[in-house]
């Protein structure tokens, strides 16, 4: 059926549809379903193929070479479609948001001219108005507005947080002061910013009230928080989760992604104090090598990083980490490779991200001396790989036979199976009723696959921290 046209040969408002495409992190996800949100109250409607849209937008990552040049790849594909609806007689807009549009701005016109919007990653909150004047040139804006943007963006209906699962993600932080030699976030992102403690809460509460049962907050350097808190003065993280712990309805916390040199006495605490925040940290490291790390300009050392551990392991002895790894920095040598695996097997990680060291224009490091063959790159990235891969079937294999509690947040693939997650953010698969959506239960863990975890119901109880403590002294 055709869709009705107004004079601009724009979809009217009751038709209208967008499709938003996100990469890269968790803060982009977050991203994209405010976006979708301030969207929705604007009168158009959400399609899962960009096939059907009205409105295409790709919410981008610029942290790597090969995650911007996807955002270029898929325009040509976008293109194509934008084409086809001019075919139809039908107005297709397409938008690049997020962190390359930040970077990049005007430049994605001149490589892309199918793009009709370039918008920032600190502008989302205006999109209404920019495709309203993309209808007539295109458009870029890449400020950082004086307005919090958050201020101005769409709270989500109940019935999109019900839609979005029991899990939800709430930005508290943004931007980074630290500088990595590597890194575009301070370029893309700003300065660091913090939400007020009240304003987090309140949409904890929306959430919560919705039916949400875990709370990841987020941010690039989500440790270094310092939003106004109750007495006017700025509140650590800490204070953040004990405040967001008691919100009625909220089962289990986390915080995503840290850095070392943030790692207060009081959050550390928090670890062994607030029985919702879960014993599983991501903390990226980079490397082991401490002249790398200086290069880097990450202000920590291999000594300082694993004094952090210690101290976390012995507030909260059945914690379990998680890290971002870089190998073939700028100058790395052999030497400092090995460094970075004697980390690996002094931490035992339950798991890791890792790259290949990828020179973004306009950092520091991407000007350095001494860059490392792709080939050299590769082979590290392979044992790195191996030896990561070799902690975290160790650490999964021992879930063999333990009772653990999994937050159940979906159907499975097979007819009357759920899926949930461990304290660990391991995907558990259980055959038992749908009426479990919601609900913390304890499994028994009767198998171990390459990605999953097979498990069945035991009977009621916390199995947490006795069975798991067992398996980081093991």
């Amino acid at each position: 059926m055709a869709r009705n046209q107004d004079k601009a040969g724009t979809a009217t408002a009751d038709t209208r549809k967008f499709y938003v495409r996100s990469y890269g992190c968790q803060m982009n996800v977050y991203d994209a379903q405010r976006m979708a949100d301030t969207l929705a109250r604007d009168g158009m409607t959400e399609t899962e193929t960009p096939e059907t849209a009205d409105l295409i937008i790709l919410n981008t990552c610029h942290i790597r070479e090969k995650a911007a040049e996807k955002v270029y790849s898929e325009l040509g594909r976008m293109r194509v479609l934008k084409q086809q609806a001019a075919e139809q007689d039908r107005r297709l807009t397409i938008a690049v948001a997020g962190c390359v549009a930040q970077a990049e701005g005007a430049e994605i016109l001149r490589r892309a001219p199918a793009v009709d919007l370039v918008v920032g990653s600190q502008s989302y909150h205006k999109l209404p108005e920019l495709i309203a004047k993309a209808v007539n040139e295109p458009v870029v804006e890449t400020e950082f507005p004086v307005e919090d943007k958050f201020d101005q963006l769409a709270p989500p209906t109940k019935q999109a947080i019900r839609a979005r699962g029991v899990s939800a993600f709430v930005t508290v932080q943004e931007g980074c002061d630290k500088f990595c030699t590597f890194c575009v976030v301070p370029y893309t992102r700003g300065a660091e910013v913090s939400r007020p403690l009240a304003k987090i809460v309140a949409d904890v509460k929306r959430l919560a009230s919705a039916g949400v049962r875990e709370i990841t907050l987020i941010g690039q350097n989500v440790n270094a928080y310092h939003g106004e808190g109750p007495d006017g003065r700025p509140a650590s993280l800490a204070q953040l989760l004990y405040a967001v712990a008691e919100v009625p309805g909220v089962a289990r916390l986390r915080y995503t992604t840290s850095h070392p040199r943030d790692m207060g006495d009081d959050l550390i605490a928090a670890h062994r104090d607030l029985a919702a925040l879960m014993p599983q940290l991501h903390l990226p490291v980079q490397s082991g090598s401490d002249r790398i790390l200086a290069a880097m300009n990450r202000r920590h050392t291999h000594a300082d990083y694993l004094d952090v551990i210690a101290r976390l392991r012995d507030a909260c002895p059945d914690i379990a980490l998680t890290s971002d790894f870089i190998v073939g920095f700028p100058g790395e040598t052999e030497a400092d490779f090995r460094d970075t695996l004697k980390l690996i097997d002094a931490v035992r990680y339950s798991g890791a991200f890792y790259f290949k060291y990828s020179a973004r224009p306009g950092t520091p490091a991407a000007e350095l001396e001494d860059q490392i063959s792709e080939e050299e790159k590769s082979e590290r990235l392979a044992r790195l790989q191996d030896a990561i891969e070799r902690d975290r079937k160790a650490f999964n294999d021992l879930c063999r036979g333990r009772t653990v509690d999994v937050l159940f947040e979906k159907t499975g693939r097979l007819s009357g199976q759920i899926v949930g997650r461990t304290p660990y953010l391991q995907t558990v698969q259980v055959m038992a009723l749908e009426n479990l959506i919601g609900q913390i239960a304890p499994v028994t863990i009767t198998d171990v696959g390459t990605n999953s975890l097979f498990g069945a119901l035991a009977s009621p109880g916390n199995a947490r921290s006795e069975e798991l403590l067992e398996m980081q002294q093991a």
